[in-house]
C-alpha cells in the first residue's frame, strides 16, 4: 500500500475514534479498539494479522504497567480514605502560611499525591481550598483554582505513579525510574512558574472577582453535581453518574478510641520510599552500578508493591482492618476503566507501528525544519483539544509516535515529556476536571476558562520550553 494511503487511512483511524468518543458518547476503550480494527484492516494487515496485533498490543502494555497502575491507584485510594490529603494541605498552610500556599500545595499534588485519582483529589481538597482562599488575600480563589488545576493534570502525566505518565512510558518503552527522575525534573519547575505567572497576572486585573466567582457554599457544603460534558473520561466515577461530594466520606486518620492521630509523616512514608527505591534504580543503571539487592528493590513493581504493603499495615492502626478493605475494595473499581484504557492505547500503537506509519512519520520529521519535540507537542495538542481528555490524548499521541521514536534519535522520554506538555493545552467545557473545579470553587465558567484553561496552558507551553532545555542534556 502506498505512503499516501496509509497516511490518509491512519486519518480517519484518528478522527473516526473521536467522533466516536465525542460525538456518539462511545467508551473511549471501545472507540480506541474500533480505531486500531479499522487501521488495520484498511491498511492490508489482514483480518488474523490485525486481530493479533491488537490483543498483542494490549498484552505487551498491560505488562509494563498493568500492576504499576493497579498498586497506585490502591495506594492513592487508603492514602484517601486515612484522611492524608486534609491533613497534608493544612500542615502545608501551617508550615509555609498563607502567601506561599498556592506554591506549596501545587508542588505537593503535582508530586506525592499523584498515586490519587484526579476526582477524588478534587473533591477532597476543593472544599479545603476553599476555606484557606479567603486567607491569602483578594485574589485568594483564582490562586488556589489556579494552583489547583495546573498541579493536578501536570501531575498526572509527569509523576510516576500518575497514571498518565506511567501509561505513556509504558506505550513509548521509557523506563520508570527515568521517567520518574525526569518528571519530577519537570513537573516542579513548571507548575511554579505557571502558578507564579498566573498570580502575577491576576495582580495585573486579568481576574475579576464580581464576574469569576459565584457565591461560596458553607464551609461544610459541596455541590451535588457537575455538568455531564461530552468526551471526558470519568475515572472512577461510573458513567452517566455525576461526581458527588460526601463530607463524611472523608475519613479523619484517628485510630481506634483512645489512640494518637496517626503521624502524617508516617502514612506518607511507604510512597516516598516506593519513588526513593524506583529513582534509586534508574540512578543506579544509569551509573552502571550492579548491586542484586538494589536491583530487586529498585525495580518499579517491588518498589511499589512495598509502598502498598506499607501503606496498608499503616492505615489498619489508623482506621481498623475494615476500612482499609473498604478502600481495597473502591481502589480496585477505579482502576479497571484506566487500565482498559491504558491497554487500548497499547492496541493503537501496536497497529500503528504494524500499518508502518513508523517509517513514514520518521521520514518527515527527519525532514522537517521544525523541532521534532514541538511537532510532538502540536499533534498531543490538537488531539487534546477535538478529545477533551488529557489522558486519553496523551496515550493516543504516544501510540501514534512510539514507532518513529527510533527515527527521531531522541531519547523516548523527550517524546513522552513533550507529548504530555501538548496534552495539557486548552482543557475546555470538554473536561471533567473543568467543570469539577468550576463548581466546587466557587468560580463562574468564565472564572474557570481563566484558572483552568489559561492557567494549565500556560504551564503546557512552560513545560514544553523546559523540555527542549532537557533535550540538549540528554
Amino acid at each position: 500500500m502506498s505512503d499516501t494511503a496509509i497516511l490518509i487511512n491512519t486519518a480517519v483511524a484518528v478522527l473516526a475514534t473521536v467522533l466516536l468518543i465525542v460525538k456518539f458518547k462511545v467508551n473511549p476503550v471501545i472507540g480506541l479498539i474500533l480505531g486500531s480494527l479499522y487501521l488495520g484492516l484498511s491498511t492490508q494487515l489482514g483480518i488474523s494479522k490485525t486481530i493479533e496485533t491488537i490483543t498483542k498490543g494490549f498484552g505487551d502494555i498491560m505488562m509494563e504497567v498493568g500492576l504499576l497502575i493497579a498498586f497506585g491507584v490502591l495506594m492513592g485510594s487508603i492514602l484517601n480514605e486515612v484522611g492524608a490529603i486534609r491533613r497534608l494541605v493544612e500542615r502545608l498552610l501551617s508550615v509555609f502560611g498563607p502567601k506561599a500556599l498556592p506554591y506549596s500545595m501545587a508542588v505537593a499534588m503535582s508530586t506525592v499525591l499523584q498515586s490519587i485519582f484526579v476526582d477524588v483529589l478534587i473533591v477532597i481538597s476543593a472544599p479545603l481550598a476553599r476555606r484557606m482562599a479567603t486567607k491569602i488575600g483578594p485574589m485568594g480563589t483564582a490562586r488556589l483554582a489556579t494552583a489547583m488545576a495546573i498541579s493536578l493534570e501536570c501531575g498526572i502525566i509527569f509523576m510516576v505513579p500518575g497514571v498518565g505518565a506511567l501509561a505513556v512510558a509504558g506505550v513509548l518503552g521509557v523506563s520508570l525510574g527515568k521517567m520518574l527522575i525526569c518528571g519530577l525534573l519537570l513537573v516542579v519547575p513548571t507548575v511554579l512558574l505557571a502558578v507564579l505567572i498566573m498570580s502575577f497576572l491576576f495582580r495585573r486585573g486579568f481576574w475579576k472577582p464580581a464576574r469569576d466567582e459565584q457565591s461560596v457554599f458553607e464551609e461544610d457544603d459541596y455541590p451535588q453535581s457537575t455538568p455531564n460534558q461530552p468526551g471526558s473520561v470519568r475515572v472512577g466515577i461510573d458513567e452517566g453518574q455525576q461526581p458527588q461530594a460526601d463530607p463524611g466520606a472523608v475519613k479523619l486518620a484517628v485510630g481506634p478510641e483512645g489512640k494518637r492521630e496517626t503521624s502524617l509523616l508516617l502514612l506518607f512514608a511507604p510512597l516516598l520510599l516506593s519513588l526513593i527505591l524506583i529513582a534509586a534504580g534508574a540512578l543506579a543503571e544509569i551509573a552502571k552500578f550492579q548491586n542484586g539487592v538494589l536491583e530487586l528493590l529498585g525495580n518499579p513493581v517491588v518498589a511499589l508493591l512495598i509502598g502498598l504493603i506499607g501503606t496498608t499495615i499503616v492505615a489498619r492502626g489508623a482506621i481498623g482492618q475494615k476500612g482499609v478493605e473498604e478502600a481495597i475494595g473502591t481502589g480496585f473499581k477505579e482502576s479497571g476503566q484506566i487500565l482498559l484504557l491504558t491497554g487500548a492505547g497499547g492496541s493503537l500503537a501496536a497497529t500503528v507501528a504494524a500499518a508502518g506509519l513508523g517509517d513514514i512519520l520518521g521520514g518527515f520529521f527527519s525532514a522537517s525544519a521544525v523541532a521534532p519535540l514541538v511537532v510532538v507537542w502540536v499533534i498531543a495538542a490538537v488531539l487534546h483539544i477535538a478529545v477533551g481528555s488529557v489522558t486519553l490524548s496523551v496515550i493516543t499521541a504516544a501510540g501514534m509516535l512510539a514507532p518513529i521514536a527510533p527515527a527521531l534519535g531522541l531519547d523516548p522520554v523527550l517524546i513522552a515529556l513533550a507529548a504530555g506538555a501538548g496534552s495539557l493545552f486548552m482543557i475546555h467545557v470538554t473536561s471533567n476536571t473543568f467543570w469539577l473545579l468550576q463548581s466546587l470553587l466557587g468560580q463562574t465558567v468564565r472564572g474557570a476558562l481563566k484558572s483552568v484553561t489559561v492557567g494549565v496552558s500556560v504551564a503546557s507551553v512552560i513545560a514544553l520550553g523546559l523540555v527542549l532545555v532537557m533535550s540538549i542534556f540528554i
